[in-house]
């Protein structure tokens, strides 16, 4: 549906992680590249992300979080009605055609502002099963899109005006997936990339130089590491690297993820639906590490279908240590073949049109300023019926 020739509004609205917010801008950007306008409701947190909605007019609003007992819930039942009404009021001169919500709570007044104003909305599920917000808001929105083909806690009476459309990545990263796995030989260097999400992860951290410190020697000596770390754990880190001899560059935020990705033949990290969909976009193997205290267990569930496809090896956090990790990267790196076909099989469950999908999906529902405008014209103009009396 690109191309529809009208220039039209669209509100997006996104919780301030990195797994709400960058599928928003990819499909700010696709937007925007169709002549729409596009505007951001988010939090604090969201704001502050660089990078991301660079040329978008960015509205912070009060949104409550639904947790702390009575007393919590008051004052986030406060916050959802004050951000609600400052939606309704930015909605009175924005006119938007659609409300997207992304998830995270910061969408949830902004859509409960549509659905008063009876502007058409709909919301994007990234995870394996629907977060909180986006159940509240189910049966009150106009479509679901959905990154997988199945997801939990999605009640069957919605499933009718559920749409896979996959996760939205940035272009840089669907640009990988034209260029080829990088080659590896059985005496080249073999680089592993390590990341922990937003944040990095501690037990990333103390697992994995101390797993590929238990590789053998002629193994060993190929690793050039790249580690995103917490801040308080970097330099512990990288003694380590240094005392077991492996090349290993170490940061708090990795900035040119997509470079990263582009030289990378075995990443090792967690299972969030941002990471899980840009492997799957670029087609590189993984060892995935899912965060047990996700909302619902919900990177397990993100993880199974690279996995059950062969392009990803799942442990649990429980299970995952020095030995098992070494156990499986010995079964990875010494197979140069068996990790290029890795590669391929996580390449076959991206979803590459998922921007594009999804903007095709908001053009469709979203409600036609031009058509509005006539219809408004004919109301004033037609002529009372014969027999009516004004």
């Amino acid at each position: 549906m690109a191309g529809i020739g009208i220039s039209r509004h669209y509100v997006l609205a996104a919780g301030g992680t990195g797994g709400h917010m960058i599928p928003a801008h990819a499909l700010a950007e696709e937007l925007t590249l169709r002549g729409h306008h596009v505007a951001l409701i988010t939090d604090e947190r969201g704001a502050r992300i660089p990078g991301l909605f660079e040329n978008v007019p960015v509205h912070v609003l009060p949104a409550g979080r639904l947790s702390g007992g009575p007393l919590g819930w008051i004052r986030a039942l406060k916050n959802i009605l004050a951000g609600r009404a400052m939606a309704r009021r930015m909605y009175e001169t924005f006119r938007p055609s659609a409300v997207i919500g992304f998830g995270g709570y910061p969408a949830l007044p902004a859509l409960l502002a549509a659905r008063s104003d009876g502007i058409p909305s709909l919301i994007h599920e990234q995870n394996a099963v629907l977060g909180r917000v986006n159940r509240l808001v189910a049966a009150r929105v106009d479509a679901i899109a959905t990154a997988y083909p199945n997801v939990d806690r999605l009640a069957s009476a919605h499933k009718e005006k559920v749409h896979l459309v996959g996760n939205p990545v940035r272009d840089e990263v669907l640009g990988l997936r034209e260029q080829p796995y990088p080659p590896l030989s059985e005496d080249g260097i073999f680089r592993v990339l390590v990341t922990g999400g937003s944040q990095g992860a501690t037990v990333l951290s103390s697992v994995v130089p101390d797993g590929l410190g238990l590789l053998p020697e002629h193994f060993r000596r190929r690793l050039q590491v790249t580690q995103q770390c917490r801040e308080e754990d970097i330099e512990a880190v990288r003694a380590r690297y240094a005392t077991l001899g492996i090349p290993a560059d170490l940061a708090t935020y990795i900035t040119d993820m997509p470079e990263r990705l582009a030289w990378s033949h075995l990443i090792i990290g967690r299972a969030g639906a941002s990471t899980i969909a840009e492997l799957t976009a670029a087609g590189r193997p993984a060892i995935l590490i899912p965060l047990p205290t996700a909302t619902d267990n919900h990177q397990v569930a993100n993880a199974r279908e690279m996995a059950k496809a062969g392009g990803a090896r799942m442990i649990l956090q429980s299970k995952f240590t020095p030995v098992e990790l070494a156990k499986q990267m010995q079964k990875l790196g010494l197979d140069p073949q068996g990790l290029t076909n890795a590669a391929e099989r996580a390449k076959s469950v991206g979803r590459p049109d998922a921007a594009k999908d999804l903007a095709d999906l908001v053009e469709r529902i979203g409600r036609d300023p031009a058509a509005d405008a006539l219809a408004a014209d004919e109301m004033v103009l037609r002529p009372l019926p014969q027999g009516a009396y004004a």
